[in-house]
């Protein structure tokens, strides 16, 4: 398979319904029913045939959620196809998307040395270990785990903190949301890469999107 970046994938013509997300390049449509979210999921099913990827799907009464889950490599070529013919599924039912609502969640752990406490939380939340930094839900239903190596060890609190990942065109007005809540800036100097936000106890989350990464 052919690699892309995150700014390949939506510089691409066709892709304006989805975002890259942690979790892969993801979509939201709006459906109905039940039944119409089960019958979007077949056509899906059937467009999808003889790709190099296939879908995760989230079924809900109110909206079909899709997901390709992009491994250790990242991106591929086949995920543009992908794309194209999920919309084009889409629009044959009427649906509309509605990229703004997609986001990820995942947890990150310091560790400073990582190394040796992947396997022991692999093997208490019954996940597997992906490329050298993650361990994941085999169903991809829990939030993975990234263990983020740091220089000294912290004591106190967050050494386990939220990521949330959200699409590249949510990220300020997510960030707003939150500081009208009573959260408080941390850290911005990876923007937009991500932010770091505390609550009013010092609770600390990660806002984060695929731009301004290497």
């Amino acid at each position: 398979m052919t690699s892309i970046t995150p700014q390949q994938f939506h510089d691409s013509d066709g892709t304006a319904d989805w975002r890259f997300l942690f979790s892969g390049v993801t979509a939201c449509f709006r459906v109905d029913s039940l039944g119409q979210a089960i019958e979007f999921a077949g056509r899906i099913g059937s467009a999808v045939t003889g790709l190099g990827r296939v879908p995760d799907l989230d079924l809900r009464a109110d909206s079909v959620t899709v997901r390709v889950f992009p491994g250790v490599d990242g991106p591929v070529a086949d995920d543009i196809e992908l794309a194209h013919r999920v919309s084009a599924a889409a629009a044959d039912l009427g649906l509309a998307a509605d990229p703004q609502s997609v986001q990820h969640i995942q947890l990150a752990i310091d560790a400073t040395d990582y190394a040796a406490i992947r396997e022991f939380w692999a093997a208490v939340l019954g996940y597997r270990l992906l490329g050298e930094e993650d361990a994941v839900d085999p169903k991809r239903i829990g939030p993975p785990i990234w263990f983020q190596e740091s220089p000294e060890l912290r004591t106190g609190r967050n050494r386990i903190h939220v990521d949330v990942s959200v699409p590249h065109d949510v990220a300020e007005s997510r960030i707003a949301a939150a500081l009208a809540a009573g959260g408080r800036m941390v850290d911005d100097r990876f923007a937009p890469a991500g932010w770091t936000l505390a609550d009013p106890e010092g609770n600390e989350v990660d806002i984060a999107t695929w731009q301004g990464r290497a």
